[in-house]
């Protein structure tokens, strides 16, 4: 479903039974709603899950960019206000990481419990410079010049090898990201700078990475900012632990919202 929103209609979709508790998920950059289909199709039974495409992902409106986190989580804000939820347990990887942490920290009261996955807190000179590699050869050579690398980088060199479907249906979120939302959005995490406010966050937090992940160091050091954290890594996985190891995933998350 689309819905209209302050400056971006955003692709959503719900599922669950009404009257249970609200859970969100907040996807990775150059992905979409689907990244999310292990944990929705294990969780919907038991919570009300909200899935959104990101502003410029998968079916989502791509507005000119750059964005930044503010308007990302402003977004997500505006989502949820607007489908009329009190409070919801908010989890997002990456991107969506960076997304929940900042709307921890501009609207609280809309979160219950908040995860943290395989995410960071401040772009680096050499993560900005990585980064606009990435978009001059998107210019040169197309978005699937983007699509091998990134799944090298995403999960382990076994899991990357096995070719496995699930590894599949994340090469094709990448290669339909709209370029203009990919661009956008790298924007949004070349401007981050999250670290100085992490202590203020004071809700029930689970940060998680795949022990494997490049980005795990950053994701634990938010866990040891944020007071009443709890912090687990994913054996025998990489950025992507959600899709990775999602059996291991979605039991953590089940353990952390009990």
């Amino acid at each position: 479903m689309k819905i209209k929103l302050p400056g971006v209609t955003l692709n959503y979709e719900i599922h669950g039974p009404k009257g249970a508790p609200w859970i969100t998920f907040s996807h990775s950059l150059a992905c979409s709603t689907r990244m999310w289909d292990p944990q929705t199709e294990s969780l919907c039974k038991d919570y009300q899950v909200l899935v959104y495409d990101t502003r410029g992902h998968g079916l989502s409106e791509a507005t000119a960019g750059p964005y930044d986190v503010q308007m990302l989580a402003q977004d997500a804000y505006h989502l949820i206000q607007a489908l009329g939820i009190q409070k919801t347990h908010f989890v997002g990887l990456s991107m969506g990481g960076m997304t929940g942490a900042q709307l921890a920290l501009a609207h609280p009261e809309v979160i219950d419990h908040l995860v943290l996955a395989d995410t960071g807190h401040a772009a680096t000179p050499a993560a900005n410079a990585a980064w606009q590699d990435r978009m001059d050869m998107v210019q040169k050579d197309g978005i699937e010049s983007l699509v091998e690398p990134t799944l090298k980088r995403w999960f382990t060199e076994s899991f990357y090898n096995e070719r496995s479907p699930a590894l599949l249906r994340v090469g094709d979120q990448i290669r339909h990201t709209p370029v203009a939302g990919l661009f956008g959005c790298i924007g949004a995490l070349m401007s981050l700078n999250l670290t100085d406010r992490l202590k203020e966050i004071r809700l029930p937090t689970l940060v998680i990475a795949g022990d494997q992940d490049a980005a795990a160091a950053n994701t634990m050091f938010m866990g040891e900012q944020i007071a009443s954290s709890k912090s687990v890594l994913l054996p025998s996985a990489s950025h992507i632990a959600n899709v990775e190891q999602s059996a291991l995933f979605t039991q953590a998350l089940r353990d952390f919202l009990k």
